[in-house]
């Protein structure tokens, strides 16, 4: 477990999870020296923004919609969505540094400029979000959390979804991607229970625009079933 942040004033908020992973190449080093603070979708950290002040996604990303993907692992969807959408910006929230990593070194090498990245909890991230901003919003394959007395830790829970809701504009679609099915019967019962109303959607069929990832074909490999789910902010 890793604590959360120390920042005087800031809430304390547990962070469970890995933050380092492998040492880095020096390609990734380099992509997170030179890359990392030009894509920051603003100030988000309570170091730099002590007051909580909302971002202005307008100046920052053009009027252009606002998506958000969270955890997004080594970004495969996150970029896939930017190339495929051109004229939407998408933020990807991650604390995992590695996947952080790679993340920059994909978007250098698809060349997208819609892309913005936070590289730490969500939760710092939904403070600092306009209500009714966000929309679109992603959660592929989130950390499973399995043993029952670690289900607290999961996304889907009110304490993720609840800000969630607030940073999303009415009629913004949420997607749950897993092949977890007691994270399908979580998210069942707690994102509605946030607020969200699920969309009519076989949840064994991929949406239309979904790219399969590692980490789908790592589920499938293992003969487990993917489940794709889909809410509606009222």
């Amino acid at each position: 477990m890793t604590k959360g942040s120390h920042t005087p004033g800031a809430p304390w908020r547990n962070f469970y999870g890995r933050i380092h992973g492998k040492t880095l190449r020096p390609t990734q080093k380099d992509h997170l020296e030179h890359d990392l603070d030009a894509l920051s979708p603003g100030p988000v950290g309570w170091d730099v923004n002590p007051a909580r002040e909302k971002l202005d996604l307008d100046a920052r990303f053009g009027g252009k919609p606002v998506w958000l993907e969270v955890g997004f692992g080594g970004g495969e969807h996150l970029v896939h969505m930017a190339k495929s959408n051109p004229d939407i910006a998408i933020i990807g929230a991650e604390p995992y540094i590695n996947g952080v990593a790679m993340l920059l070194g994909k978007i250098r090498d698809a060349g997208v400029d819609n892309i913005a990245v936070h590289p730490g909890d969500v939760r710092d991230l939904f403070d600092v979000l306009p209500d009714g901003s966000v929309e679109k919003a992603f959660l592929n394959y989130p950390d499973p959390w399995p043993k029952a007395r670690h289900h607290r830790r999961r996304f889907v829970t009110q304490e993720h979804l609840e800000p969630l809701l607030r940073v999303m504009a009415p009629g913004a679609e949420f997607r749950v991607a897993t092949d977890i099915e007691d994270y399908v019967r979580q998210t069942l019962e707690e994102v509605p229970a946030a607020g969200f109303g699920r969309i009519d959607h076989p949840d064994d069929a991929a949406w239309a625009d979904w790219p399969s990832t590692r980490y789908e074909q790592k589920a499938l490999r293992e003969g487990r079933r993917p489940h794709y789910l889909t809410f509606r902010r009222p």
